[in-house]
């Protein structure tokens, strides 16, 4: 049996919200709930989530504001947006927002699964998540956010740490700006936190993985001048390879 997909609701009645809940429970996907607009896009913006269910008129971030916002960071996560506004001008913007369907108040569980289950099949296949990152004898467990160098015992990355080189790793091969790893990393992009930030929690991410020694660091994240950090050319990327469960 295939892994359960996981959706988000992002729904302010709670009615409504338990209800779509409860039909793609019965229906065979794993979900999880938010009752407004900022929690809606933390959720939204985790790792295992593979579309989101998004009602337009939300408290904190409307559901505009949260798709755009989410646009910024996983512009290929596919997104329904659920609401009683069914005007012609809504359903426009919403669309040309980065929306994959749309959908208006009052709707049947059926009518919505079948929704669902259109946009995953025309959505290409989330990337399989990024399980192990190597250089030489060094090697980062992201599952367990520790690096071990040998047969040496493990060093504990936090979680800012392990999402920095993660989204390092995701992207190797290019640089990936300050403002990028702001966003995606801090799901911050009003200024409120300086880009020195990303820089101490980079230097910090070095000494880990340097073993002691500033040389061997930039075997694992090289700064681009005046840009932002990638991964070093001979840093290796291992992704899960996820098998069918009851396969023979």
């Amino acid at each position: 049996m295939s892994k359960k997909r996981t959706i988000v609701v992002v729904e302010d009645e709670d009615a409504i919200r338990r209800g779509i809940a409860d039909a793609l429970t019965i229906a065979g996907y794993q979900v999880l709930e938010a009752a407004d607009g900022v929690s809606g896009l933390a959720e939204a913006r985790r790792a295992d989530v593979d579309l989101v269910l998004l009602d337009l008129l939300l408290p904190g971030m409307n559901g505009f504001e949260v798709l755009s916002e989410l646009r910024l960071t996983h512009a290929s996560l596919p997104v329904i947006i659920l609401t009683a506004r069914g005007s012609e001008d809504d359903r426009v913007r919403g669309l040309h927002g980065g929306a994959d369907d749309y959908v208006v108040k009052p709707f049947s569980a059926r009518e919505l699964l079948a929704r669902v289950e259109a946009v995953l099949r025309r959505s290409p296949e989330r990337p399989k998540p990024i399980v192990r990152i190597s250089a030489g004898d060094s090697t980062v467990d992201c599952a367990r956010r520790e690096v071990r160098h040998g047969e040496s015992s493990p060093i504990a990355l936090s979680e800012m740490e392990a999402e920095i080189l993660q989204r390092l790793a995701a992207h190797a091969g290019r640089c990936v700006s300050r403002e990028e790893l702001l966003s995606s990393v801090w799901g911050l992009r009003d200024g409120t936190v300086e880009t020195r930030a990303i820089d101490m929690h980079i230097t910090r991410l070095r000494q880990k993985l340097a073993r002691g020694s500033a040389d061997r660091a930039k075997e694992w994240i090289v700064t681009v001048r005046g840009e932002g950090y990638m991964l070093g050319p001979e840093v290796h990327v291992a992704v899960e390879d996820v098998a069918e469960e009851g396969a023979a």
